[in-house]
């Protein structure tokens, strides 16, 4: 009797198919991590080049240049743009550079301003170590340097009602609102602003002619 098997075409076919879809999977696979590979080059190489790009842009604004004002030039030349190497530095370090470059500018801010309080934030690091007499409280009864992210009216509005001549406000993420940002420039209760284009900042002294700079940070 001879012995039973199967089919020799359908033990072919099989094996065929499964090659087949083993080659594909391969092939996809390949293209797949190819193509991510090239996107996280690409997101790596073009943050910092779309910082540099915006630095170009903004050269011919560096370091206080054609700024009249006495008191706002020495505002941007040694608070914006001073390059100082403070001993705090190697202390206020994070992996991302944006993070970074607004936290030491917040600790030259803290530095000048020496706020007493000022709300919980994201950067208490960097501003207590550059005014140590600093307190961290739930709520501001006064401003005297206080931070916000662009976009939300509310909180702006709430802040507004609390600042005085002596008031310093911060408004992070202008590059990507500019109407938000056009509107608080025009704002009766705001005086002269400094557009840093990672983020704005706003003085309140009515008595100084009003004036909008735009300063490369």
């Amino acid at each position: 009797m001879r012995e039973s098997r199967r089919p020799p075409l359908f033990q072919e076919v099989l094996s065929s198919a499964t090659v087949k879809g083993l080659l594909f999977v391969c092939i996809f696979a390949d293209e797949f991590f190819g193509v991510y590979f090239l996107f996280c080059i690409f997101a790596t190489v073009m943050r910092p080049l779309s910082s540099w790009l915006v630095w170009l842009s903004r050269i011919h604004r560096c370091r206080g240049f054609g700024i009249q004002s006495p008191t706002d030039y020495a505002f941007v030349r040694y608070v914006v743009n001073e390059h100082w190497p403070y001993y705090a530095y190697s202390t206020l370090q994070d992996d991302d550079w944006l993070t970074q470059k607004l936290g030491r500018l917040y600790f030259r801010l803290a530095n000048w301003r020496q706020p007493s309080k000022m709300v919980i934030d994201n950067y208490m690091k960097y501003l207590k170590a550059g005014s140590r007499k600093t307190v961290s409280v739930p709520e501001l009864e006064q401003v005297e340097l206080a931070r916000m992210q662009s976009g939300n009216q509310q909180v702006l509005e709430s802040l507004l009602s609390r600042c005085n001549k002596d008031s310093v406000l911060v408004i992070e993420g202008i590059g990507n609102d500019r109407e938000f940002w056009r509107n608080v420039q025009a704002d009766e209760r705001v005086g002269t602003t400094f557009d840093l284009y990672y983020c704005g900042i706003l003085f309140f002294d009515k008595r100084i002619y009003k004036h909008h700079y735009t300063i490369n940070f």
